[in-house]
């Protein structure tokens, strides 16, 4: 439950304890279940019982105290995701200090600007990333490395072992305020530098009360933490709600053994952007069509269709006797199997987000029986602002405010936030927080919207996005892209360009990991995108992807041409940042060349996809990708 306290905000425990900080909620929560398992590697070999965690974080505060020279001190974590991460930032909130997550793709200036904007003297790390840590040529005062001993560095038993002599954990921990930094979230800098949301104890236990109401997770659930801590989704989703709900968390460092992982873990909870949820999705129907069964083909194509339509009768004047029956049916032969075998029949809650997904994919789910919703947030607000239900699945919107949170639409369209939930402002940057509040003290989230006569929210892409055309008509560029990812799997990135045009032309690229399985379930064994992007039928599979996701937009928004590149953009390259969201400046100029070709001449007919030539090839660098990027 949410509780206001002035200005702040309150967190109901589930043991009874009304809470004001995250050290707060991690004794409750240690309190309630100190023998049940709070963390464990996806095998199962390493578990951490709350007692166990809880004496890690004592021990590793009362080092870490030893370094630190202030209260509120920022220390920078460049780790994959791993146990150590959950101690160390844990320990590092009884402290009152900052702990921070950088994305461990960037390259070495990208971590020494995010460095040098958050002050920190401490570094907790691997020794993977000991090469790119001296390349940014901060002199850290301390480097710790998590997975054993480095020279000059120092390991978690070097802290553990040299602690604050009288240091005194609980009274320490006591000082922490709801008004303190409980951490900063950079954003992935799509516009320009990375910017440090700074986000408090009251910020953060705010959201976990508005998501309470849909997501009342406890001490019996799981979830798999993949996504980067430096994203807010994990940090919320797995780290944080750990702390103050008790789930069980499974870290991976390898989010492309995820699907390995739902099947080893069975999680009860699962958070997944897009991607994740289209690739599965395709999986499951890449399955059904390579079954040498011809019958059995039949049976699964058949029940899921009966999901499908049983999803959308539920939406609708309800499910007849007839439709009931045969859900049963498909229930019983096909679909509970399914979801036993890619690992999803233990999940109660499932959410899409960080990205729009298709209703097509929503409904594919829910007739799976698996009842996906959707969130809407961003960093600047602690995650998630808006969502759908269960009960209420809103397809093509993205549902309500959760509690707490207060949604306008300034006049132009333009998505206003407030409440508790939203940050302080961004880190030492007074110039960029004056700037994204009005002056009511509505946060400027950059996204636009409408509301439907439900009170849904649907959004329409980002102000800084819009093109207008030759013609002045606005378009978002966002609904054909997303609508493109959604008609097929083996997409990886749309970027639609037609500021000033015509007509729209399109850059896409293949994902690597789709399209080295698509090779595989073929017999074909290829690991060079280059090569793959030629195989027959391939250009025919993505020109009927644009052709369906034209059908579902006006003609202004329709793509008329587009090239297929021959290699992948992968995070941290120019073209994306480490979560994925493309950075369209640097897309533009890197490829204008390949653009001016494409409005070479007026296309006949509804478009035309030209092929990457070695002309074109060369105008773009000559650019291939490494043999290890399409699949594993």
């Amino acid at each position: 439950m949410l509780h206001r306290r002035g200005p702040l905000v309150t967190f109901g425990h589930a043991s009874g304890a009304v809470v004001v900080t995250l050290p707060e909620a991690f004794r409750a929560t240690v309190s309630m279940r100190p023998d049940a398992i709070a963390l464990s590697d996806q095998a199962g070999d390493i578990v951490v019982s709350w007692a166990e965690y809880d004496d890690e974080v004592r021990r590793l505060a009362a080092g870490l105290a030893a370094l630190l020279r202030e209260w509120g001190e920022t220390i920078g974590l460049l780790l994959t995701n791993r146990i150590e991460f959950h101690l160390v930032d844990t320990a590092a909130l009884h402290l009152g200090a900052t702990p921070f997550s950088i994305y461990a793709t960037l390259p070495a200036a990208r971590i020494a600007d995010i460095c040098a904007n958050a002050g920190n003297r401490i570094l907790v790390t691997e020794r993977r990333f000991l090469d790119v840590v001296r390349d940014t040529g901060i002199a850290f005062a301390h480097v710790i490395c998590v997975d054993g001993p480095a020279a000059g560095t120092l390991d978690l038993a070097d802290v553990m072992r040299n602690p604050l002599p009288r240091f005194d954990f609980d009274a320490t921990w006591r000082q922490v305020r709801p008004e303190d930094l409980a951490t900063i979230v950079y954003t992935s800098g799509t516009t320009g530098a990375p910017k440090g949301v700074e986000l408090t104890h009251a910020n953060i236990l705010a959201q976990l009360a508005g998501l309470a109401e849909e997501l009342p997770t406890g001490g019996t659930d799981r979830i798999i933490s993949y996504l980067p801590a430096a994203h807010i989704a994990d940090r919320v989703t797995a780290h944080y709600a750990n702390i103050a709900r008790g789930m069980r968390v499974v870290p991976i460092a390898d989010p492309h053994r995820f699907a390995e992982a739902l099947v080893a873990v069975r999680p009860t909870v699962v958070f997944g952007v897009p991607r994740v949820w289209h690739k599965a999705q395709a999986a499951i129907e890449g399955a059904v069509a390579t079954d040498p069964r011809r019958a059995r083909r039949r049976l699964a194509r058949w029940a899921l269709g009966v999901g499908v339509r049983t999803a959308r009768a539920e939406r609708g004047s309800g499910c007849g006797p007839l439709l009931r029956l045969h859900h049963r049916i498909a229930e019983a032969l096909v679909l509970g199997r399914i979801r036993r075998r890619i690992g999803l029949d233990a999940v109660r809650f499932a959410a899409s987000g960080a990205a729009p997904i298709s209703a097509e994919v929503l409904e594919f789910f829910h007739g799976l029986g698996i009842r996906l919703t959707e969130v809407w947030g961003l960093s600047e607000a602690a995650g998630v602002s808006t969502s759908t239900t269960v009960t209420d699945p809103a397809l093509g919107s993205v549902g309500k405010v959760v509690p707490g949170t207060e949604l306008a639409l300034a006049a132009d369209g333009e998505i206003l936030l407030r409440g508790p939930m939203v940050m302080r402002g961004y880190h030492r940057d007074r110039e960029r927080t004056a700037a994204a509040f009005t002056p009511g003290g509505w946060l400027l989230t950059g996204d636009l919207g409408r509301l439907d006569s439900e009170g849904n929210l649907r959004i329409i892409g980002r102000k800084s996005e819009m093109i207008i055309n030759d013609s002045g008509k606005n378009i978002a560029p966002a609904l054909i892209e997303n609508a493109v990812r959604a008609a097929s799997f083996l997409i990886g990135s749309v970027v639609v360009v037609g500021e000033g045009r015509p007509y729209l032309v399109a850059l896409i690229t293949l994902d690597g990991d789709a399209i080295g399985s698509d090779a595989r379930t073929q017999g074909v064994i290829a690991a060079d995108v280059a090569d793959l992007v030629h195989r027959a039928g391939i250009r025919d599979r993505i020109v009927a992807a644009v052709r369906a996701a034209n059908a579902t937009v006006s003609r202004p928004e329709q793509i008329k041409r587009f090239v297929l590149l021959d290699h992948l953009w992968l995070p941290g390259d120019d073209e994306l940042t480490p979560k994925m969201s493309v950075r369209r400046a640097v897309v533009e100029r890197n490829y204008a060349a390949v653009i001016e070709d494409l409005y070479a001449d007026v296309p006949t007919g509804d478009f035309l996809e030209p092929t990457v030539t070695q002309q074109l090839r060369r105008r773009i660098g000559g650019r291939r990708a490494p043999a290890r990027s399409a699949g594993r």
